[in-house]
């Protein structure tokens, strides 16, 4: 299949249009890579359009995870997909190229601005004053949120422990899910035990 854009000139010469394979992307001898393309038109975009796109893009991202692990939490497929370290590597180096857009020589003074070297939260609060900042903040809750909440899923399989309202809760309110799976573990176990025991008997 060839697809043509605008018109273009090559070697001092007018062409109707540029001609990319669906084999090998040629145009002459150069070759076109989409993914260096993207890259490109990512890295032109203003600061601020970026910071809203990885917000928009790292919550929908989420979503689907969480979904399957509180409406199919024993299917195949929700197993198979939350074994995956993709999506951390994933959201690890969007954070990290969100990190790199908001680091400015006053961040660390910001963070540390103590004489002990301790964050104060009159620093913090100005340092996420910054959009990109805040996207890349809200990038790093997303991944840890997401990682408590597979921890909370995968004790739940093993343990034979109801997990989906603490992970409903890990996408909200994390620190509350987390302390909702300990409140039913403990519930859970030693019912298990006396069931254990009248089977013994």
């Amino acid at each position: 299949m060839l697809v043509c854009s605008k018109p273009v000139t090559h070697d001092h010469q007018l062409y109707p249009c540029r001609v990319y394979s669906s084999n090998n992307l040629r145009f002459g001898v150069s070759t076109f890579n989409p993914i260096q393309h993207t890259l490109h038109v990512i890295s032109g975009l203003p600061n601020p359009q970026i910071a809203t796109s990885a917000f928009t893009i790292g919550t929908a991202a989420v979503l689907p995870f969480y979904t399957l692990m509180v409406v199919a939490p024993k299917a195949e497929l929700t197993k198979k997909t939350m074994k995956s370290s993709i999506p951390y590597v994933v959201f690890g180096l969007l954070y990290a190229y969100l990190l790199y857009l908001s680091w400015t020589p006053e961040t660390i003074s910001l963070m540390f601005a103590s004489k002990y070297w301790l964050p104060e939260l009159q620093g913090i609060a100005k340092m996420f004053s910054s959009e990109m900042t805040l996207a890349s903040a809200w990038i790093h809750l997303l991944v840890v949120d997401l990682y408590a909440a597979r921890q909370v899923y995968h004790d739940g399989l093993q343990n034979e422990i109801e997990t989906r309202h603490s992970v409903s809760m890990c996408l909200l309110f994390c620190p509350i899910g987390i302390l909702s799976h300990l409140i039913t573990s403990s519930l859970t176990k030693p019912a298990e035990k006396t069931r254990h025991t009248d089977t013994i008997i």
